[in-house]
């Protein structure tokens, strides 16, 4: 098991600092930001991934991982063969790509059957390529907010190709019990994130609703007893 860190929060900083920062804190790699603003992005992946692999190796680092854009949630993307081939050419096993939700006035069976067109183009992607596709369970109105239903989209594709990113955080705010979670997407389980989330109320418009922070492992909904 790899354990790797997010690079998300590390916005602005080179990659030779971000290879630093890792190794301060003890990982064993990255799990890679590749996004407009970052020193990797999807404009420069072709030349800048295999030098972040490079100066990341120098340091005993790796990258298994690479999260891709929020809106990377088709195929039809510009970029989206140039993504998949460079990450293959780097050796990077696997791809968070983006996120799909449902909205008021669509037909939640209709997008999961929408959103399960659109994994088969990317489970083609990631047999011509090697790098396996990953989906992240995420709360709010995402199509994949908690283990069921992730399956709902995942479920029938080949577990070598497509894989479910479990995320212990969004799980505590709208998931199942942890174990259960887990039992769930067994057979694609493909990456864990720990982090801790809680909700917090919030006003707009003068109406009550529901946010999310990310806390200190141990000081939210996160149940981490049995994770652990």
């Amino acid at each position: 098991m790899q354990y790797v860190m997010f690079t998300k929060h590390l916005e602005g900083r080179s990659i030779p600092d971000i290879a630093e920062a890792l190794t301060y804190v003890g990982v064993s790699g990255a799990d890679l930001c590749v996004r407009s603003g970052y020193p990797v992005n999807p404009e420069n992946i072709h030349q800048a991934l295999p030098e972040a692999s490079r100066i990341f190796a120098e340091e005993g680092l790796s990258i298994p991982l690479v999260t891709a854009p929020g809106d990377f949630n088709h195929t039809g993307l510009d970029y989206a063969e140039k993504y998949y081939a460079a990450c293959g050419e780097a050796g990077i096993g696997q791809i968070k790509i983006g996120y799909w939700h449902w909205s008021p006035g669509s037909h939640y069976w209709d997008e999961v059957d929408r959103v399960r067109r659109v994994l088969d183009g990317f489970q083609r992607l990631s047999e011509n390529t090697g790098v396996k596709t990953v989906v992240h369970n995420h709360s709010g109105h995402s199509m994949g907010l908690n283990s069921s239903s992730i399956m709902n989209l995942v479920r029938g594709f080949d577990p070598e190709h497509i894989g479910v990113f479990a995320d212990v955080g969004h799980l505590s705010i709208c998931g199942e019990p942890i174990d259960m979670a887990l039992d769930i997407v067994r057979d694609y389980l493909a990456v864990m994130s720990f982090k801790d989330l809680i909700r917090v109320p919030q006003k707009q418009e003068g109406r009550k609703s529901w946010g999310v922070d990310v806390v200190r492992i141990g000081t939210g909904f996160g149940d981490w007893e049995t994770v652990l």
